[in-house]
Order: C-alpha cells, then structure tokens, then sequence
C-alpha cells in the first residue's frame, strides 16, 4: 500500500491517521546497513530541508497534521512509505514529495514505526471542580 497525504488528510481523529500510518516494523531491523551514509548523507541536504520546511509550514506543526495537537519540542518529518537504499541511490523525487511526508513529535513517530499504540502521547487530563475529592460533594 501507498501511503499518501491526499488520502491521510480525509481522515480526521489522530487515531485513525495512526492506524494509516503505522508500519508495524521490529526494533533493531536493519535499514541501509553498510550504505546508512547515504541515509545521513540525504538528511543533511538542502532539499530535504527545504521539504522538510515546506511540510511543517503546511501542516502548521501539529502531530499527524491533526489541527489541536500541537509538537511540543522536535518535529519530526516522516516519511509515510520507508525509504529505500534504491530509492537513495537513484535520487527519487518521491524523497522530497510533500505528498509522501507528514509532521510527527518523536513519540508518534516511535508508535508509526513500531505499531504500538501506547508509545502515542496521552492528551492531558481535562480536569473540572472537586475531581480530587473522595466523595461527591
């Protein structure tokens, strides 16, 4: 499956962008090996910056693109579909296509790439009058 923007943005809770997105990888799964230069080499390019640039800007900072749930600290650009050593050798444009590319804090992207829900972050308590006491008042 392909993930893209187009149809990630008709989905409208945070939870149903997580369950599009998540890869459901393995921890410690090899990626580019020998070749992760390459990787690291992408990520510090001018295109990918300003792609990157383009994509927080489009999705105003918020996690998943999801308006009310703003990054607080790094954010994270993923790329919906795992990237290739293929895809990095042969310069793909789809590197760089906003299409592709969604806002995400680091936990989100740790839950995406792991399929674990609970690594998601937990929205604050709303709390109301007398919520701590034992008994009704």
């Amino acid at each position: 499956m392909i993930r893209t923007y187009s149809d990630l943005s008709k989905l409208k809770t945070f939870k149903e962008r997580y369950d599009y997105l998540k890869l459901n990888g393995r921890v410690g799964e090899e990626l580019f090996g020998y070749a992760r230069y390459l990787n690291q080499v992408f990520y510090q390019s001018d295109r990918w910056k300003r792609a990157r640039r383009d994509v927080i800007i489009r999705d105003d900072g918020n996690d998943l693109g999801v308006d009310g749930h703003d990054i607080k600290g790094a954010i994270y650009v993923h790329h919906m579909n795992p990237i290739t050593l293929e895809q990095l050798k042969n310069d793909d444009p789809c590197l760089v296509d906003p299409e592709f590319l969604i806002c995400c804090s680091r936990k989100t992207h740790e839950a995406v790439t792991l399929g674990c829900e609970e690594l998601l972050p937990v929205p604050p308590v709303v709390r109301f009058e007398n919520d701590m006491c034992p008994w009704k008042l």
